[in-house]
């Protein structure tokens, strides 16, 4: 079908546990329905998302000891890739914190390919380096930049002089409704409320959600709150936990690739980062019909969550009033059965079918 720019490479840190990494995965999918031939490079070997396309993992390369010349070996075999290949467009999705480095991906491993830069952060730093008037002009000579939230793409790339900034959110997949709804034997039988992601407290604060459930009381009805994934602070929010009113009723559950029919069937799902960009926890809950209790953070929530329909947006961080929305989303329960009812249409937007068409509105342009 494609004739021009056929040949495309999807660049990502992994495909295992977030969701920058998630939508990467889901790319390769959606262009390699499109017809495009879809190369897929990974930097760590980590792969737990479902892709389509040919694979290329550097991970497996890296040593336990990973000295510059390590490195640079990876560098050189990227670049043999996309030249072997005949590799037209390049996607980009990794994070951009450092200038030098960024500078060398221009300069040699991505040279005289067309690139596209994906944003998928509001932290300028994780995204643009910390000198982002130099990485800008590097953008500039990109065929596109896309931020994933109307808010990157405004309020940070255009702010900063990027040129050729384009929207595009994360996309969900409507097959996750068919997937098997089995829960673990831990959830069977029981009501709960759900927040999932990598466990770094700093970004996720996950602190303040297990406050906010202990202060709410809404364990004193059997209420249980699930916290579902792996990271370096899930043994410090155990012992949380375990420190407050309710902490029997705090479950924490392993990451899994497949979190679905435990967001199908959970009462809501909340969100309470420091920072996102496009936060896919609220998208994929709402498009499985269960509505969200989220803070109004900097980029994202609003552009999904409509406060009263398909979910609450909380204004402001405090466990106080955080406590109160849990409360009343489940002693509300014709205020929850109006969510959950709107849930599923509010985030038609999103779908895999639409987000194709953007991508390849913009493969296409010339």
């Amino acid at each position: 079908m494609q004739s021009k720019n056929n040949k495309i490479c999807i660049t990502s840190i992994s495909l295992g546990k977030g969701g920058a990494e998630r939508s990467a995965a889901m790319l390769t999918q959606m262009l390699d329905e499109l017809g495009y031939e879809v190369h897929l490079v990974v930097l760590n070997d980590d792969i737990d998302f479902p892709f389509s396309g040919k694979l290329l993992n550097l991970g497996t390369l890296k040593k336990a000891k990973d000295p510059i010349w390590n490195r640079l070996q990876r560098f050189k075999k990227f670049r043999k890739y996309l030249v072997e290949h005949q590799i037209s467009v390049v996607i980009d999705h990794r994070p951009k914190n450092q200038y030098l480095r960024e500078l060398y991906y221009a300069n040699y491993v991505y040279k005289g390919i067309e690139r596209i830069y994906v944003f998928h952060s509001s932290n300028k730093e994780e995204y643009l380096t910390r000198y982002p008037k130099k990485f800008v002009r590097l953008c500039n000579n990109n065929r596109a930049n896309v931020g994933v939230s109307d808010y990157i793409s405004s309020s940070i790339l255009q702010q900063h002089g990027m040129e050729n900034v384009n929207t595009i959110h994360n996309a969900f997949d409507t097959n996750w409704a068919s997937e098997d709804v089995t829960l673990p034997a831990e959830l069977q039988h029981k009501q709960y409320l759900l927040s999932y992601g990598r466990m770094v407290d700093a970004i996720k604060d996950f602190s303040f959600l297990i406050r906010s459930f202990s202060e709410s009381e809404v364990w004193k009805d059997d209420i249980y709150l699930v916290l579902l994934g792996d990271g370096p602070d899930k043994e410090k929010l155990q012992a949380l936990a375990g420190t407050l009113n309710g902490g029997t009723y705090i479950l924490f559950l392993p990451f899994t690739e497949n979190p679905f029919p435990i967001v199908s069937k959970a009462e809501f799902v909340t969100l309470t980062s420091t920072y996102e960009g496009f936060p896919m926890v609220l998208v994929e809950s709402l498009s499985l019909g269960t509505p969200v209790v989220s803070l109004d953070i900097t980029s994202g929530p609003a552009e999904i969550v409509q406060h009263g329909e398909n979910g609450l947006l909380i204004q402001k961080r405090s466990i106080p009033l955080f406590a109160e929305a849990i409360k009343e989303f489940i002693s509300n329960t014709e205020l929850h059965k109006k969510c959950s009812a709107k849930a599923k249409k509010s985030v038609k937007d999103f779908s895999m079918e639409v987000i194709a068409k953007k991508w390849q509105s913009i493969l296409q342009h010339d």
